[in-house]
């Protein structure tokens, strides 16, 4: 029992110790805050964890439509299987929709498992941008 707690108080001796000299030196650290300006309509796509932030909160949530349920049918099709006809479908939404929506479609195509047209895609990233 007296060697637990000699082991003990000597434990928290060097711990003590070893905070006091990473001080001096000037390694610690502040702890990240997130400022509070940030948020999901922010993400610029440049950003992974923001972008993973926005994700684990969009997923959360109800999913966002932007007037475009007729592509809920392209569900699980690969983004280089698209017709012309198809893809003029997502073009028309993408067209439509204001600067700061373009990011949140995104997300909610990615959240219904729709992918974008490899064709709009160079399109997308601009106006995300």
């Amino acid at each position: 029992m007296v060697y637990l707690l000699i082991s003990l108080v000597v434990l928290g001796l060097i711990s003590a110790g070893s905070s006091l000299i990473s001080r001096r030196r000037g390694h610690d650290e502040a702890p990240f805050i997130p400022d509070a300006s940030d948020s999901c309509a922010t993400c610029t796509g440049f950003n992974d964890k923001c972008e993973q932030d926005c994700m684990l909160e969009a997923a959360t949530k109800p999913i966002e439509y932007f007037d475009d349920e007729e592509l809920d049918a392209f569900k699980g099709r690969p983004s280089n299987q698209y017709t012309d006809e198809e893809v003029e479908q997502f073009a028309e939404v993408l067209e439509s929709l204001r600067p700061e929506e373009v990011a949140a479609w995104g997300r909610s195509l990615h959240l219904r498992g729709i992918e974008l047209p490899d064709i709009l895609k160079d399109e997308y990233v601009a106006m995300v941008k």
